[in-house]
Formats: C-alpha cells, structure tokens, sequence
C-alpha cells in the first residue's frame, strides 16, 4: 500500500493578523527610541568629538531601517496561503532577514573603514567630553530595554525575524558599552581608544549581520530543522498507534514556521481508509504537539520501502487481472469472483480471491475450484501466493 497524503497549507487567519499586530506594536516602539538615540548620538557625538559616538549613532540608524523592514516584512509574510503560495508568505520574512543583513554588513565596513583611517592619521583623532559619555550610558540602558521587550514578544509569536531584530538592539547597547570604554580611555589621556572602540563597534556589527544572514541563507536552502526538534518530531509520529516505523523524515523552515515530509510504515494488508486514517491522525498530532509545525505531508509505506525490493515493476491491476482470466477463462466459477485484492510487497504480488459460497457445491468441488484458481501462480514469477476466500 503505498499512498502520498498531502494537505495544503494551513491558513492563518486570525493568527497571521495577531502576529503581524504584535511585531507592528514591539518595532513602532523600537523604531522611536532609535529615531532619537540616532539622532542624538550623532549630533553629541560631532559636538563632542566623538567619532565613536557618531558611528553608534549610525548603528541606531541602521536599527530604524531595520524596524521599517521588520514591519513590511511582518505585513506581508502574515498573509494567507493563496493559489500562488500554497505555503504562505512566510519566506519574505527571511528574504528581508537576509537583506538586513547585507544592509548591517555595508554599515559595518564603513564604521571600520572610517575609524582605521584616523588611527593611521594621529591628527585626525579627537578629544570626546562628558556630554558624549552620558549619551552613550543613555544608549545602554535603552537599548538593553528595548532587547528584552523584543525578544519576549519574539518568543510568544516565534518570529526569527523579530528575534533578529532584538539581538541588533542588544548589540546597539554593547557597542554603546565599547563607546563609554572609548570616550573614558579618551578623556584619561589615551586618544586612540575611542577610534578603536569604533572599530570594534563595527567589528560587532559585522558578526551580527553575518550570523542572522547566514542562517537566513540556510532557511532559504531548505536546511532541515535542528536536531533536537528533529528527534522532537520523530518521537511525536512514533507514538501514533499503527505506526510500526518511520524514515525519510524530512523537515524545513517556511518563515516562523516548518514543514514535514515522513514516510511511515504500516501493516501491509491494513485497508486504504485505515492508512489514511492513520497518517491523518500522524499529521494531527505533529501538528498540535511540535509548536513551530504548519502542515505535515505524510506517505504511507506497507514495507520499508529504503531496504525491500521495490515493486515499481510488477504489472498493474488491470494488466495483472487480464493475464489472470487468461488462465481461468474454463472454469465458470470465475465469472462470479467478487473482488480481487492485490498486495505489492517485497518484489513480489499476493492475490487474494473472493468468491460467493453459495457458488459452490460440495466440499471437493470447492477444493478443485480453489486449485484452479491458484494455479497461475506456477506460471507467473512475479506472482508469490494466490489465496482463494469464500464467503
């Protein structure tokens, strides 16, 4: 029996609308207090000579980009599954995860490249003030707020792409960390610390816009899920009653959520309702059990289907069938078969025949009828058994 069991994707709905209202609200906030921090470190960072300080400030400023792309990308990812997206619109959020991440990296070497030069040229480097390092101590505690108010809401709607953004307002708030170290290395009589501290801001923004790029990169290639929600996964199938065992488990990331293809197999003479009954109750289960996964494409296997002979090449019912009549056309009890049911396994074809009792005389007559009818089975190798029932 083998059956592929597929659903289209489940639609959001209310869900969607909840989730793109909850990462609206958190980034509205976020892109306020970045809106001002942005500005304010820049204007107090050129007053105070603090090129550490302005390019912080340009970290902000790539924090309010970021905010708008989150919410765009929120908006439109949430959408339902249509005739063009079976799946959702989930990847758009991992499109704009990646494009963030070109965006922070671009931001990153301008800060390096900016904060190299005045190292190389001694006249260059400037004398911050204590206006600067207020303003930075301001930073930090902001945007340490705005981290964990972000990454709470990032964590109830499942959403990689706002927990992203969360982990670019944490990293604003250690880089306004490095610029206090900088503009106090500064003001103690060391000038070079605060174009070093710019460049380790940079440095840092770097390594945050490479890491969620690249695990976008990964989303968009399919990459399976991690190991743990994996065996999550196979534990949850296991336990479904008439799944004696699975394997081509197989599992991927659509946006905040993640899709599962499994073959599981079952008893091979079970029924083709029961082994839909049973991969329906798989999917419902996965489903409901393994937060992150929308849909579930199950395929029914009677044997396993990766260590048994396959049975692609034995004839079909109606070729089979046709051959079958062909030994049977001189026995008139074979016009009054009433079904005939076929079991492709291990390379091989079981047949069992079903014939109505009444049909038959006595006990000897049944005996011989039942011997004609089996004896295809000597002649044709892709047949292993014929088994004759009466009823």
């Amino acid at each position: 029996m083998g059956h592929n069991h597929q659903h289209a994707a489940l639609p959001q709905g209310n869900k969607g609308d909840a989730r793109y209202e909850a990462t609206r609200n958190v980034t509205l906030v976020g892109a306020v207090v970045n809106l001002f921090l942005s500005i304010g470190k820049v204007a107090i960072g050129v007053i105070g000579s603090s090129p550490a300080l302005v390019a912080d400030g340009v970290h902000s400023l790539s924090d309010l980009l970021t905010d708008v792309l989150v919410v765009w990308a929120a908006k439109h990812g949430s959408r339902d599954a249509d005739e063009d997206h079976p799946y959702g619109h989930g990847r758009i959020e991992t499109v704009f995860t990646v494009a963030l991440g070109v965006v922070l990296l671009l931001v990153a070497a301008g800060i390096i490249y900016d904060a190299s030069s005045r190292l190389f040229h001694p006249e260059r480097l400037t004398q911050p003030g204590v206006l600067a390092l207020v303003m930075a101590a301001i930073s930090v505690v902001s945007k340490e707020a705005l981290y964990l108010y972000t990454l709470r809401v990032a964590r109830r709607i499942r959403s990689n792409l706002l927990k992203a953004n969360a982990w670019h307002h944490r990293s604003d708030a250690i880089s306004s960390i490095v610029v206090i170290v900088g503009i106090g290395g500064t003001m103690a009589g060391l000038p070079y610390l605060d174009a070093i501290a710019a460049a380790a801001v940079g440095l840092m923004i770097a390594r945050i816009a490479w890491e969620l790029g690249w695990q976008a990169v990964h989303e968009l290639m399919d990459t399976a899920l991690e190991a743990e929600r994996v065996e999550a996964i196979r534990r949850v199938i296991q336990s479904v009653d008439g799944v004696n065992e699975l394997h081509t488990l197989r599992t991927r990331r659509m946006g905040a959520d993640a899709l599962v293809d499994v073959h599981i197999q079952v008893d091979p003479l079970l029924s083709v309702s029961e082994g839909h009954h049973i991969s329906e109750r798989v999917r419902q289960k996965v489903v409901r059990e393994i937060e992150e996964v929308q849909d579930v494409l199950v395929h029914i296997d009677p044997e396993d289907d990766e260590q048994i002979a396959l049975s692609a090449h034995l004839p079909s019912r109606q070729v089979l069938l046709a051959r079958l009549r062909g030994f049977w056309q001189d026995s008139p009890a074979a016009e009054h078969i009433r079904r005939v049911t076929l079991h492709y396994l291990d390379g091989k074809l079981r047949v069992e025949v079903y014939l109505p009792l009444e049909q038959v005389g006595d006990e000897a007559e049944r005996r011989h009828l039942t011997e004609v009818l089996r004896r295809p089975a000597a002649g044709m190798a892709e047949i292993e058994s014929i088994t004759v029932y009466y009823s």
